[in-house]
């Protein structure tokens, strides 16, 4: 059997991910770093880990000379380190802070946790190589981490408020507490919108990255691919490869211009938007709505 590639690497995005950057020293004192979803587990006894560099990549070489390998988890608020690492530049360490690894390989601040490993196998996989590490020391900062599905960045946001009477065992004490809570009140509400509105996106046939890269150009013109890139928190191949699923999908021309299909999906999207808030906010006025949107762009502003 064949296989699109373009449509396998999407259908694979349907899998959520956490982000690392897998870092390592040469003896000359280079340092490279690439970005990576494919960061697993393998063993506890042995604790091993892996993850996989594609053959063609100009950092393989130190990889695969280094006696060790960093593994960094990104925090849910290290987008920009993570697209830093995830394209060609002269020197991505640049302004980054970090502390010496084992076997020299860096270590990057402020991340969710981190793995340092020493190089135990590689293993031939297709075009990439499959790197295996052997953990010979972890931290463990308990920061939220970074997810990665269907080409976009997203955050972790638990389940909570247990429906069954043996899983409610939280005291009326604590139950107060959380729903005098606004952030846990963000939390679900938020995690409510998510399960309502995402569904109804899907059904267009539209990843998340691409109906976001759909709306974003349904009202602006002239634009390039790094514009674009520049203008949401997409890692820049999976800007390239959504624009090549939409032109695929004929809803915009090469010049990243909609189409009278692509205008069509991009109203059909606004649609669905604008049904949600207007589900959600049924029972409010116009002047109350107002007043809670200005007060999330003075929250937002405040936390930017």
């Amino acid at each position: 059997m064949s296989f699109d590639p373009k449509e396998f690497r999407r259908c694979l995005g349907n899998f959520a991910t956490g982000v690392t950057v897998i870092t390592a020293k040469s003896s000359d004192g280079t340092q490279v770093g690439v970005t990576a979803n494919s960061f697993n587990s393998v063993s506890l006894d042995p604790p091993l880990v892996l993850w996989s560099i594609v053959k063609t990549s100009s950092s393989y070489a130190i990889f695969e000379n280094a006696d060790h390998f960093s593994v960094n988890i990104l925090a849910a608020d290290q987008i920009d380190l993570s697209n830093n690492f995830a394209k060609p530049s002269d020197d991505k360490f640049a302004n980054i802070k970090t502390l010496n690894g084992v076997g020299g390989a860096p270590l990057l601040t402020n991340t969710a946790a981190n793995f340092q490993c020493e190089k135990y196998q590689v293993v031939d996989g297709g075009d990439h190589w499959i790197m295996i590490g052997k953990v010979v020391a972890f931290e463990n900062f308990g920061r939220a981490p970074l997810l990665y599905v269907q080409g976009s960045y997203a955050g972790a946001i638990p389940f909570t408020g247990a429906k069954t009477p043996a899983q409610n065992v939280a005291s009326d004490k604590t139950l107060a507490r959380l729903h005098d809570s606004a952030i846990y009140l963000m939390h679900k509400v938020l995690q409510k919108v998510q399960e309502n509105y995402l569904p109804k996106q899907s059904a267009t046939g539209l990843s998340t990255s691409e109906a976001r890269l759909l709306l974003v150009l349904s009202d602006t013109a002239g634009i390039t691919i790094d514009d674009l890139t520049n203008l949401v928190t997409i890692p820049s191949v999976d800007v390239i490869d959504g624009v090549e699923s939409l032109k695929g999908f004929e809803l915009i021309n090469s010049d990243l211009e909609l189409t009278k299909k692509g205008q069509e999906m991009a109203e059909r999207l606004w649609a669905i938007s604008d049904q949600q808030q207007a589900d959600i906010f049924a029972n409010l006025k116009e002047d109350e709505l107002n007043s809670f949107k200005l007060q999330l762009h003075q929250l937002l502003k405040q936390l930017s």
